[in-house]
């Protein structure tokens, strides 16, 4: 009987000693167990995100399961970001306003720094172009991680990865990601260095400023990349960029733009006639893939679709189109 007793004595230390472990591992839970928002919380650093997060109600989104990446600013970020929109503070900054920008620091879906390859992503936000598809984040994968084009493209750098949530994975970065436009978007990809190029030639023209605002759009932009401009030049015989007369080149550029449309790529249909900005067409046909037959009967294949911006959307084309002079 005595044994017995002996027994469940040393039964009953050993469940009470498991029960305490138990407990004060509940009491140190790793950062991995807690949700993003409880992470941020926990970050004095990210102070003013959760702020911006309450004001927009979307702490709560992020604190509910799910699958989510977020790149969240710190602290001197928001200030930088205040100081140039000239903002007071975060309550100077309209809700609605607020509300996309911070989505657009939000994936639906994790993204490990060792996962994220050089490409487009999709956000949660929306711009003023699309009711429906959401804003195109590009990120550059090199030593770091840039989101579209850095901080002197209102884009950011990752500049600490891989913080592990419930709900998702956190990278902190250096910047307030801005809602890109067609112009940033062609910046931050160096696949259109001579798209950016040939926009911003002829400052005259104020093509570049078209393209980064809102008068005319959305706009519709069908992108030639460095190799299709490099073809072109050949083809033509230009020697380069300024080489090609003021009033050929805003032309040509413009006959790569629709005004007035977000054109997704659902919507372009076999046979369609485009009507572009510099006020000639060119025809769309899908058969063998998606092509375009320019005014002057050349074919350009459609090699990446819907980049979507604040204030339209890219297509990016394999070469030049030519309008008729």
């Amino acid at each position: 009987m005595k044994t017995i007793t002996m027994k469940l004595i040393a039964l009953i230390a050993i469940i009470s000693i498991v029960s305490i472990s138990c407990n004060n591992d509940d009491d140190n839970a790793p950062e991995k167990t807690k949700t993003i928002t409880a992470i941020a919380k926990a970050s004095p650093d990210l102070s003013s995100l959760v702020a911006a997060l309450e004001k927009a109600d979307l702490a709560t989104t992020l604190n509910s399961s799910g699958s989510f990446t977020v790149f969240a600013p710190t602290n001197t970020a928001f200030n930088a970001f205040l100081t140039a929109n000239g903002y007071a503070d975060l309550n100077a900054v309209p809700t609605a306003a607020l509300k996309e920008l911070l989505l657009n620091h939000v994936l639906n879906i994790k993204v490990k720094s060792s996962e994220i390859t050089t490409g487009y992503v999709k956000t949660l936000a929306k711009g003023g172009a699309s009711t429906s598809n959401t804003i195109s984040m590009y990120l550059e994968k090199g030593t770091g991680v840039d989101i579209n084009g850095g901080k002197t493209n209102g884009g950011a750098t990752v500049t600490m990865a891989d913080i592990e949530a419930s709900n998702g994975i956190i990278h902190v970065v250096d910047g307030v990601i801005g809602l890109p436009t067609i112009v940033n978007h062609a910046m931050a990809n160096k696949n259109f260095t001579t798209l950016v190029a040939a926009l911003t030639y002829n400052p005259s023209s104020g093509f570049a400023t078209t393209l980064s605002g809102t008068a005319n759009s959305p706009f519709t932009v069908f992108a030639p990349t460095n190799a299709a401009f490099a073809s072109f030049l050949t083809e033509t015989g230009f020697s380069g960029l300024p080489a090609i007369p003021a009033n050929v080149l805003e032309t040509t550029l413009k006959y790569h733009v629709v005004t007035g449309a977000n054109v997704q790529s659902a919507a372009l249909t076999n046979g369609q006639t485009v009507s572009t900005f510099a006020g000639q067409n060119f025809t769309v046909n899908l058969t063998g893939g998606a092509k375009i037959t320019d005014a002057s009967n050349r074919v350009s294949n459609i090699i990446a679709i819907d980049v979507q911006c604040s204030n339209g959307i890219i297509h990016v084309i394999d070469k030049v189109l030519l309008p008729k002079f």
